[in-house]
């Protein structure tokens, strides 16, 4: 199985992360910043709905932290999962804030975040996919007591789950933070484990990893890459398991 994991950057390079993914044929996508727009967007961004179509995911769980009005119809902006096998079961659990509808970049909190939880079956056996989008810091990636609460969160949240665990995601954090490093000691992350420089691509003067995909300690990883395609101002990360 291959999962590719990935940042969309709002659908900005709509073509290029079709391109991406067509050409790579992951089982399943995690996608961070997706904007849904239902009939289509019309404008220079490609939304969720247009990429599943282009890519031919059959299944897709999206899940909401804001909406706004485009026009005449409304946008909204969260985590989503692409799957090409059906999901057993899909959940959202907030981490901090819950849904805004009338979102306004000016004068609204925008650090509404959540886990995404969908479960598949590979070869018999459940494995729960994991999406999230960290806390964001404007000045830096180091952390704070609130990106270690939410992280305990979500080690609490693995603990309750039975099974194999792939959590994918941009994390907002540097590999050896302390509020990170809550989750290395429950999965294996894979960025850290192979000495990634950066994750971030040359759209952005950010050179930090703070992309991630974690598994299960029992998972048997095949490969893992950081690709190098410009798709967003996040590369791209696929592991194969």
């Amino acid at each position: 199985m291959k999962i590719l994991q990935l940042n969309i950057w709002g659908g900005r390079l709509g073509s290029q992360i079709k391109q991406l993914i067509n050409r790579e044929q992951p089982d399943v996508v995690c996608f961070q910043e997706a904007i849904k727009v239902e009939g289509g967007s019309g404008f220079v961004f490609d939304e969720l709905s247009e990429i599943q179509t282009d890519t031919k995911f059959e299944h897709c769980y999206f899940s909401p932290s804001f909406g706004w009005k485009l026009m005449k119809r409304e946008a909204q902006s969260g985590l989503a999962t692409m799957s090409k096998v059906p999901f057993t079961h899909t959940d959202n659990a907030f981490t901090r804030l819950e849904y805004i509808r009338d979102f306004d970049i000016l004068d609204t909190d925008y650090n509404v975040r959540s886990l995404q939880h969908v479960t598949i079956k590979h070869n018999g056996e459940l494995v729960h996919v994991l999406n999230h989008h960290g806390h964001h810091i404007p000045n830096h990636k180091d952390g704070d007591d609130e990106t270690m609460r939410q992280c305990q969160m979500i080690v609490e949240y693995i603990d309750g789950l039975e099974g194999a665990v792939v959590l994918c995601g941009d994390f907002n954090l540097k590999p050896d933070s302390n509020s990170l490093e809550l989750i290395n000691k429950k999965l294996v992350n894979h960025a850290k484990e192979r000495g990634i420089l950066t994750t971030r691509t040359p759209l952005t003067h950010k050179t930090e990893v703070c992309d991630y995909i974690f598994t299960s300690p029992a998972i048997e990883v095949k490969d893992f890459q950081v690709l190098d395609d410009i798709a967003s101002d996040h590369k791209a990360l696929l592991v194969e398991f």
